[in-house]
Order: structure tokens, then C-alpha cells, then sequence
């Protein structure tokens, strides 16, 4: 089993669409990036790649290369998850908490979980999505953070 971390933080900005986990939440502002933004996705792809000791997503996917202009964050993903499984693992869970005091994100939860199960090819069961605020720290409404956790394991063989 291999365990990994990631975390990830984006301004809010007015002109740009907010996208997390894959689904566009209606909101007057989206984040700001150098590809759609989307930190809980990002999050995610940095505990899997952190998991299996191969640095972050910046090294694979350079903000300075254009080809990952306004890129698919969940396109990325299935990158990802290629990666993982090409090194031998599949996902045991993630747990996602997107850290964020507007908008209300949990009627949109049940929805997240179902594309970042369909990116992994598991169960819904083996993905979790939280939302929280800071009560008014922190981020103070001016940005959208995320962290994430996995849990991999080995591809059993034979």
C-alpha cells in the first residue's frame, strides 16, 4: 500500500468558470489557472502522484507548456490514473475536502463523487467529498483550496 497528500489553492476571479471535481458550480466567479483550475482535482492528482514518489502535478503538467491552457483538469486525471495503474496500483480510497466559503457546495457532492469515480474506474463507496469553511480565515472568500488523501494498493497479480 502506498499513501499520499496533496493540496492545492486558487484565487477567485470574476470571468472564469468554477469547476470542482469536474462539475461546474454555478457561481459568479471561477478560479484562476493556468488550466481550468480545478483545485480539488488537482489536489487529487498530487496525493497520487506524491504516493508513488513522482513529484506533482507541475512537473508533469508545466503551467508554461500551452498545451495545458484552460486544459480539462479531469482529462489530466485519466493521465493520472494511467500512471498509477501503469505502475502497478489502483485506488483503495481518495478523501477530498474542498475548503471554500462560497458557494454552498453540497448539492453538488453526490455528483463530484460520481466523476471522480468514473476517472477511477471504482466504486463510489471508495470516494469521499467534503466541503468546509474557515469561518471566515484563511482564504477569507478571496480563493478555493482543497486537500486530498489516497490510499493505493498493489495490483494483485496471478
Amino acid at each position: 500500500m502506498r499513501i499520499g497528500h496533496g493540496y492545492d489553492v486558487h484565487r477567485l476571479v470574476q470571468g472564469r468558470r468554477l469547476v470542482l471535481c469536474g462539475e461546474v458550480i454555478p457561481y459568479e466567479l471561477g478560479l484562476l489557472g493556468h488550466s481550468d483550475a480545478d483545485v480539488a482535482v488537482h489536489a487529487l492528482m498530487d496525493a497520487v502522484l506524491g504516493s508513488l514518489a513522482l513529484g506533482d502535478i507541475g512537473h508533469l503538467f508545466p503551467d508554461s507548456d500551452p498545451a495545458y491552457k484552460d486544459a480539462d483538469s479531469m482529462k489530466l486525471l485519466s493521465r493520472v490514473v494511467g500512471i498509477m495503474r501503469d505502475n502497478g496500483y489502483v485506488l483503495g480510497n481518495a478523501d477530498v475536502t474542498i475548503i471554500a466559503e462560497k458557494p454552498k457546495l453540497a448539492p453538488h457532492i453526490s455528483a463530484m463523487r460520481e466523476n471522480l469515480a468514473a476517472a477511477f474506474g471504482c466504486g463510489i463507496g471508495q470516494i469521499s467529498v467534503k466541503a468546509t469553511t474557515e469561518e471566515g480565515l484563511g482564504l477569507g472568500g478571496a480563493g478555493i483550496g482543497a486537500n486530498a488523501v489516497v490510499l493505493l494498493e498493489e495490483i494483485k497479480k496471478g
